[in-house]
């Protein structure tokens, strides 16, 4: 018992004064966007990107751990050369800066698919693809898919590791084949190791999209800095720029502890039954 308080989060038991500071300049810059016309017509004009950032967000999302569940299987594979090509993959990326990356896809990587592509099916094309055919916004949640799987892998991965061995070889043993042990076992229980550090990297993707308006995507960030180049008000705009972000990733963050808070709970549980079984 002592052991387990030794090992408590001493935050937990925090009064969340933090909280209350993030909750009162919320509050403070609601009233302006409400009661100021200046700030109203900022956040008129940055509203309007929310739906680009959200789509951007959650495609490329969706993408990177569909590709990163992939990669941490192949990290795990029983043959060499598969691992040795899942593990080049995701330390490559994981050293390229994202803003690198963007610029590579969009300027590098999309022109060379399209020449190949051009040459490869010549015969079959009517005229020639031209770059300006792959637009923007889907480079740049190429990039961000690219760049956040090789993130997303080791998460799945330290998740599938997080699985005792027993359960696996008891799988095994019943003759459940590798997909069904996934399914059945591996990623079920899995699934509360990995739920917090995913979440995590979610929020991080929102933040990052703001990437996405070096290439002249319209989110959030891009209509900023178009407003403010065109009207001189830089501290209003860029105020209510991070303001719209916050508001996005605090909820988020509060969401995903409580959500934490409960798997531990269930976790302790669990524990607690299956002691009291033995």
């Amino acid at each position: 018992m002592q052991h387990d308080k030794d090992q408590a989060d001493p935050s937990a038991s925090d009064f969340p004064w933090w909280l209350l500071a993030t909750l009162a300049i919320g509050v403070w810059l609601g009233y302006r966007i409400v009661n100021d016309d200046i700030h109203a017509e900022v956040f008129d004009v940055l509203v309007r990107g929310v739906g680009v950032t959200a789509f951007v967000t959650v495609t490329a999302f969706a993408l990177a751990s569909a590709l990163g569940l992939l990669l941490a299987a192949a990290v795990l594979s029983p043959w060499l050369i598969v691992r040795q090509c899942a593990r080049f993959y995701i330390e490559i990326m994981r050293g390229i800066p994202m803003l690198v990356l963007l610029f590579y896809i969009a300027f590098v990587a999309a022109p060379a698919v399209v020449a190949l592509l051009n040459t490869t099916l010549q015969p079959w094309l009517e005229a020639p693809l031209r770059t300006r055919d792959f637009p923007l916004m889907w480079r740049a949640i190429l990039a961000l898919t690219l760049g956040y799987s090789a993130f997303i892998a080791e998460v799945f991965r330290a998740g599938m590791l997080s699985v005792g061995r027993g359960q696996t070889e008891a799988a095994l043993s019943l003759g459940l084949t590798p997909l069904d042990r996934f399914r059945y076992v591996t990623f079920p229980q899995a699934f509360r190791t990995i739920l917090p550090p995913l979440g995590n990297d979610f929020i991080a993707m929102i933040k990052d999209s703001a990437l996405v308006s070096v290439l002249g995507v319209a989110d959030i960030t891009q209509l900023g800095k178009i407003y403010a180049a065109g009207s001189f008000r830089f501290m209003e705009t860029y105020n209510i720029v991070a303001y719209i972000y916050l508001l996005v990733t605090i909820v988020l963050s509060l969401l995903l502890r409580r959500l934490e808070a409960r798997l531990r709970q269930r976790n302790g549980s669990s524990r607690a039954i299956d002691q009291s079984t033995i």
